[in-house]
């Protein structure tokens, strides 16, 4: 083996070392290349190879005239589950964070009996809490919650504040749901989701929608919204049978 083979080896396994243990966190940003190519005297073509090596394993990105830093870690949501976004953010590694953005107790609207699939027929109002909230990931927005409850399933949601603890969990702990329905769709930021989730007008994001039932009725709908450059979602599938 080469001196610059045995060489390439050893600054990739330092610095992904480095970045998995989290000794260098996202947004850090690494020593330029001819200053690593002066620490381990090699040829900058070498680092190079390196650096480019980390960019296609998505450990790093390089920005122009500012050098590489390392990326944010992409969540993976698995569809197929009712997930808590708490666990997701810690499965990254990051400090969570919640804040309760919104909170209203209303009758439901015509948008509200569609996105909960309520019967317009219904001889009394339906009522509902509206809930707007933000769940950020090492400091930084990660997702905004947006979530519709039905106070005809879930009374005891109308005592609850949720000023400090997220509407999915508690409602996870509350009732037991029997049937869900997700829609995923990709979305431009709007002026709502560019305040909050920090991104500029038009920047790509991934939104979740989640529907949910219990043997009472239909129980909660929301619409999750992520920046579409650090999620992404997966799902697992078995063979059904015949």
């Amino acid at each position: 083996m080469s001196q610059d083979s045995t060489l390439h080896r050893k600054i990739l396994s330092d610095i992904e070392g480095r970045i998995v243990s989290g000794e260098w966190p996202p947004g850090f940003r690494l020593p330029f290349e001819v200053d690593l190519a002066r620490q381990y005297g090699c040829s900058r073509m070498t680092v190079n190879k390196v650096m480019t090596q980390l960019v296609q394993a998505g450990l790093i990105e390089r920005r122009k005239r500012s050098g590489s830093f390392v990326t944010q870690p992409k969540a993976q949501s698995a569809v197929l589950e009712i997930h808590d976004i708490r666990e997701e953010v810690q499965s990254l590694n990051l400090a969570y964070g919640y804040a309760l953005i919104s909170r209203a107790q209303r009758d439901a609207d015509a948008e509200d009996r569609r996105r909960l699939g309520l019967s317009s027929a219904l001889s009394s109002p339906a009522r509902v809490i509206d809930i707007t909230c933000l769940h950020s990931a090492g400091g930084q927005p990660f997702c905004l919650e947006e979530r519709l409850i039905n106070l005809e399933t879930v009374p005891e949601a109308g005592a609850f504040e949720f000023e400090t603890l997220a509407p999915g969990p508690w409602l996870l702990a509350q009732i037991p749901w029997t049937a869900a329905e997700h829609r995923i769709q990709a979305v431009s930021a709007g002026k709502k989701e560019a305040k909050f989730l920090k991104l500029s007008a038009g920047h790509a994001c991934l939104v979740i929608e989640r529907q949910t039932w219990s043997h009472a009725g239909p129980v909660t709908n929301v619409r999750l919204t992520y920046p579409g450059n650090r999620h992404m979602v997966t799902a697992q599938f078995k063979p059904g049978g015949n």
